[in-house]
């Protein structure tokens, strides 16, 4: 049987450094500050936004939580970033997506300042991580990803890695992540485009899932061996769950997971560390905009 990569061990690992971190910030009289702002109600986001409050609070940052109308207009939103830029008190800033229809979201990244830029999707951020510049903030659920390659001692230098998917989210930073001197990997990016995907995918020893379709990748497309770690998080209805749905991969866990060396459920695999890196990158930021070491 495979290794079951356990987000949420690692995660909870990752957020006692970064508290220890807060501590030492703290006892110089620095908190570092949090601010996310969320756009009308959708559930899903409305979670996400409610567990990266409480995560603050549990480890000591300053969390701003800025809960907006649906109705909102751009001119308005970037306003409020603005604000949140000039404020000496918050030092990363973090729009949840997805955004209503009237919001440009990449005039509203351009707008935070990059320094703030926690999610790591600001162009200077992105021209920073392609050019190996230590100063990146990168976007959280790749550096998360990578992250739980590292914990579980998973090598990657020479390794041939597949990223299926080419968001600016996850799937480009990824490859970025990867091919960067001292992880050194050997990458392919596969998307819907790519013929005999499936093909593409068995050459992996490191398969990353980043494509947004439940359940897509099967055992056809798993080497034996691999490693294999699924980004992608899917409500399906489930008659048999009380709630009526559950949260499946992008993955078919059941059919690929025999074939494995180590796979991370879903959840419970890399959803946590997505939060863990978000507070990191925030101590990151507080650090460089306050000078501290």
């Amino acid at each position: 049987m495979p290794t079951i990569i356990d987000g949420k061990t690692i995660a909870a690992r990752c957020n006692v450094a970064t508290a220890d971190d807060i501590a030492a910030l703290r006892a110089r009289g620095i908190t570092p500050g949090l601010a996310v702002v969320l756009l009308g109600d959708h559930p899903a986001s409305r979670a996400y936004v409610r567990s990266k409050d409480k995560t603050c609070r549990e480890l000591g940052m300053h969390s701003r939580k800025l809960e907006l109308p649906l109705s909102t207009t751009q001119e308005e939103l970037i306003r409020l970033i603005a604000g949140l830029n000039a404020d000496p008190a918050i030092h990363g800033i973090l729009v949840q997506s997805p955004a209503p229809e009237q919001i440009d979201e990449a005039a509203v990244v351009r707008a935070i300042d990059p320094r703030k830029d926690v999610d790591g999707f600001h162009p200077l951020n992105v021209a920073a991580l392609a050019m190996e510049d230590p100063s990146a903030l990168v976007p959280c659920t790749p550096l998360g990803c990578l992250e739980l390659l590292r914990a579980c001692e998973i090598p990657t230098r020479g390794a041939r890695a597949v990223v299926v998917g080419r968001s600016l989210i996850v799937g480009k930073p990824m490859a970025m992540l990867l091919l960067a001197k001292g992880t050194d990997a050997t990458v392919t990016v596969a998307h819907s485009r790519t013929a005999d995907l499936a093909a593409v995918c068995r050459e992996a020893d490191i398969l990353i899932a980043a494509l947004g379709r439940p359940q897509f990748l099967g055992a056809e497309h798993v080497r034996e061996g691999a490693v294999v770690i699924d980004v992608g998080i899917n409500r399906i209805d489930d008659p048999t769950d009380p709630r009526g749905y559950r949260l499946v991969g992008d993955v078919d866990f059941d059919a690929v997971a025999p074939k494995c060396r180590a796979i991370t459920p879903v959840p419970g695999g890399v959803g946590p560390m997505t939060i863990a890196m978000l507070m990191r990158n925030t101590v990151r930021a507080c650090r460089m905009l306050t000078g501290e070491p």
